[in-house]
């Protein structure tokens, strides 16, 4: 069981990656059930504008990609910024758009038979938003979207400390990253075991 996490904080490494933070617990419990995890910041990559999986010389993206294509389960982790998810996170949904006329062996979308979860933070609100957004590009993409798979943190109304620098309800929020991690990996061991039919 492989799976992938696209960290799409606006900051570079090794900058602090408040999203990064609680996706780690996401990784921590998923590890912990047997998968192979692989975390990307995607800012550290040359990620070209455009709906094409190869936008040509310099493009970033193809090497994401084939982690994505090896992986059984996607986890997509964003900050909330101005109540919706990171340029950076939408310009990775719509390269992933550039999967739609590919196909594997049996003529099904190559996306199929993955799981996609989900990984917000902010210092406002905006999360259940931002999931729904993400969650159905994803889904109609291919992806199977797991039963309360996501979790996230903000700091309440109006301006606020970020994830690593507050105490504030963390714990709701890692106790929610083990279920996010229980139930992808639940998913797609049912999907191993039973695929989706060409």
């Amino acid at each position: 069981m492989k799976a992938l996490v696209l960290n799409c904080t606006l900051k570079q490494s090794p900058l602090p990656s408040n999203t990064e933070a609680l996706a780690r617990e996401v990784v921590h419990a998923m590890e912990k059930l047997g998968a192979k995890t692989k975390m990307i910041r995607v800012a550290d990559y040359d990620v070209k504008t455009g709906t094409k999986s190869d936008m040509g010389e310099g493009d970033g993206w193809p090497a994401i990609l084939k982690e994505l294509l090896a992986a059984d389960i996607l986890i997509m982790a964003t900050p909330t910024w101005m109540g919706t998810l990171s340029s950076i996170a939408m310009r990775v949904m719509e390269r992933i758009n550039g999967l739609y006329p590919v196909k594997d062996d049996e003529g099904r979308p190559v996306t199929y038979n993955k799981v996609a979860g989900f990984v917000v933070t902010g210092e406002e609100d905006g999360a259940r938003h931002v999931v729904t957004e993400i969650a159905g590009g994803l889904m109609d993409v291919g992806f199977t979207i797991a039963p309360q798979s996501y979790t996230y943190w903000n700091n309440g109304p109006g301006p606020g400390k970020a994830y690593l620098d507050s105490d504030f309800r963390k714990d709701w929020s890692k106790q929610t990253a083990k279920l996010v991690a229980t139930n992808v990996v639940a998913v797609a061991r049912a999907l191993k075991k039973t695929p989706i039919p060409a």
